[in-house]
């Protein structure tokens, strides 16, 4: 098996705006670990929200080539896209994304509903991940109904319970209070060492990036230290 869960090389990526051309990404180059813990990092506009859609599955790339989990994904059409995303990526967002008229229970099913396991097991499994994030006695709350770190916390046990091959935390802190912030930075780090999950997180925060294994800086579209 390969090493590496992440393996992208060159990848470009223009955008076209009428008569302008874009070029978010410029040949860059990244591999990334099994179970590794990474944070990218880099200024606005440098492109690393155009990366991390790329190694999320949510776009591809105009150029280059990336395997996910062994798997090449570069070429690949939307719907054979949107099924190796929902098989092994996790996202975790700044905005938590959860429905809000839906318990934590039913927010954390949501990634099993386009897979086998049917309705008995797919409560078994989203209970256990919420088990896991510490809000077993939270399962029948809706969203308005918990603080930001346990809506955080719902949208962590949601991108676990498909046992992902990479969980995407974008600025995964960034709307909660340092307290909260804190928490849930832990919360992270122990379902790394426990599950052996692969973490990327996309931040402009030194204090996150320290307490991952590596840091990626992305500037121009390139990587300029890693």
């Amino acid at each position: 098996m390969n090493d590496y869960v992440v393996d992208a090389q060159e990848l470009t990526k223009v955008f076209t705006m009428g008569d302008i051309e874009v070029h978010a990404l410029r040949g860059l180059s990244i591999q990334i670990k099994r179970g590794e813990v990474v944070s990218i990092m880099g200024p606005s506009g440098s492109g690393k929200t155009t990366l991390m859609n790329i190694l999320g599955c949510l776009d591809r790339p105009t150029s280059g080539e990336y395997c996910l989990d062994g798997e090449s994904v570069a070429s690949l059409k939307d719907e054979q896209l949107a099924e190796i995303r929902n098989r092994k990526v996790g996202f975790v967002f700044q905005s938590f994304n959860l429905l809000p008229r839906s318990t934590a229970l039913t927010n954390v099913e949501l990634p099993l509903r386009y897979g086998p396991p049917n309705g008995r097991k797919r409560r078994e499994l989203a209970t256990e991940a919420l088990v896991d994030v510490g809000l077993g006695d939270r399962i029948t709350h809706r969203p308005n109904e918990l603080s930001g770190g346990q809506q955080q916390r719902v949208a962590i046990a949601r991108a676990l319970v498909n046992d992902p091959a990479i969980v995407m935390a974008d600025e995964p802190t960034g709307n909660l209070d340092s307290k909260s912030g804190d928490e849930i930075m832990e919360l992270l780090l122990r379902l790394n060492q426990e599950r052996g999950a692969t973490l990327i997180i996309i931040t402009h925060d030194p204090e996150i990036a320290e307490q991952t294994q590596r840091v990626i800086n992305i500037r121009d579209g390139v990587v300029s230290e890693a």
